[in-house]
């Protein structure tokens, strides 16, 4: 997001609109990717309170959770959850509604996923604000999320190579990839190779949704109630794209995972700012209720970012449990130093069990010091493992990282690298079959 510097301008209508909103530059993801990440945004808890950190999360959420929807419904709000029906995230809404929100759906062979969640959305936004009752519109983008299929001209935005250069190689390794290669061959344009490319289609994605966007928000102005509408911005999680071996995807607890972005605007409401406090997905239900000034009687793990805003008290939270189950499953432990990696389990990058990134020398977490550094990874382990029997004895449960049996969908721990490999998948094999032959172009025998 060109909102957070990116030397791409990606965001430019969010970053003209938010001029004067507030903008928090290291709000974290600890637990991801979408069902924890979304559980902790609607409910101001933590992954022990909410006992969720897988995707595949079997049941709902812990007993007696309530999420920001069922706090708002009960304080007389019409509340309407677009694209995120069926999850324990988006739970108690009094309406859901649907969008074309994956893959390809027009002729030009893109996907218009934002305008196609705006031929919902604005018509929604239309009724509910006719209503004579406050109203909760919750929209799940899902553009920047594969497959990367931004409709024109965005798409050719920040490319003009040639992305079918047989000299180019870097694609191969993630053709090489088993478990992910049939789906990359689903939607890469046949004979891809550049990596840039796939990367410059992420970055077109976010353009378009942030173009789309300005649809919603100039409803907003256009139905005389942007005084009195309050406008979040954020994301269940980030995405990692050539880096770590975790290509094109969300799991992994590196921090390009990790780090989501958040901003708030209220116009005349709230004063304009940015802010660099560190900050978590679980403040953001609380920060929303004081904005409302709606007390919910709810003990959030949680709190209000405004107590920043204001000058008052504000626990800053510099270092933080991270969680995995997404593809792998990890636990670890973040400083504004230092980040811990632990495999609970081998993963199918053949990762090392332990790993160490100093994060100030090392910000891209490249050299693990792991084996350097034992009496940083053993001291960053304690505490820890501290932070877990503290949490485990006030919900009175086990850590959920050590009881999702079926994280994976296999119904089964893994026991070695090879297994997690050889078992994990996603796409469709007849049809990257199809497209195989393109490949052998690249001198890539998969």
């Amino acid at each position: 997001m060109s909102l957070y510097g990116y030397e791409r301008l990606t965001t430019p209508h969010m970053d003209k609109y938010l001029q004067d909103g507030l903008v928090f530059e290291n709000c974290f993801s600890p637990s991801i990717p979408t069902t924890p990440g979304f559980a902790s945004m609607m409910t101001g808890l933590d992954c022990f309170s909410t006992d969720t950190v897988a995707l595949r999360h079997q049941g709902d959420l812990a007993p007696g959770v309530k999420t920001l929807a069922e706090i708002l419904k009960d304080k007389g709000y019409n509340t309407t959850c677009v694209g995120f029906k069926g999850n324990v995230g988006g739970r108690g809404y009094d309406k859901y509604l649907e969008f074309s929100g994956w893959g390809p759906d027009r002729e030009d062979g893109r996907s218009h996923k934002a305008e196609n969640l705006n031929d919902v959305s604005i018509p929604e936004l239309d009724r509910l604000a006719k209503e004579d009752k406050p109203f909760f519109l919750f929209l799940r983008h899902m553009d920047p999320h594969a497959p990367y299929l931004a409709p024109a001209p965005f798409h050719k935005m920040f490319y003009q190579g040639d992305e079918f250069d047989k000299a180019n190689k870097s694609l191969n390794p993630i053709y090489e990839f088993k478990p992910f290669r049939d789906f990359f061959l689903s939607w890469f344009p046949p004979g891809c190779t550049d990596k840039d490319y796939i990367i410059a289609q992420y970055d077109a994605e976010i353009a378009y949704m942030d173009a789309c966007i300005t649809n919603l928000l100039q409803k907003i102005k256009d139905l005389g109630i942007e005084e009195n509408t309050l406008v979040v911005f954020t994301s269940d999680h980030g995405e990692t794209l050539y880096d770590h071996e975790c290509y094109f995807d969300h799991h992994s607890l590196y921090d390009p995972t990790l780090i989501v972005p958040l901003a708030f605007k209220l116009k005349g409401g709230l004063p304009a700012g940015r802010y660099s406090n560190y900050c978590q997905h679980k403040d953001i239900t609380p920060t929303v209720l004081d904005i409302l000034g709606i007390k919910a009687g709810v003990k959030f793990d949680g709190q209000s970012l405004m107590n920043i805003v204001r000058g008052e008290k504000f626990k800053e939270e510099g270092e933080f449990y991270l969680t995995e189950a997404t593809w792998m499953r990890k636990h670890g432990w973040r400083t504004p130093q230092w980040k811990l990696i632990v495999a609970l389990e081998p993963d199918f990058h053949f990762k090392p069990e332990v790993e160490l990134y100093n994060l100030i020398e090392d910000p891209l977490e490249n050299n693990n010091v792991a084996d350097k550094e034992p009496e940083v990874r053993e001291l960053l382990k304690e505490r820890m493992l501290a932070h877990i029997a503290k949490r485990e004895a006030v919900v009175g449960r086990t850590n959920p990282m050590y009881r999702n049996e079926n994280w994976n969908g296999a119904g089964r721990y893994f026991t070695s690298s090879q297994e997690a490999y050889d078992t994990l998948h996603i796409g469709d094999a007849a049809e990257a079959q199809r497209l195989q032959q393109k490949l052998k172009e690249l001198g890539v025998d998969i």
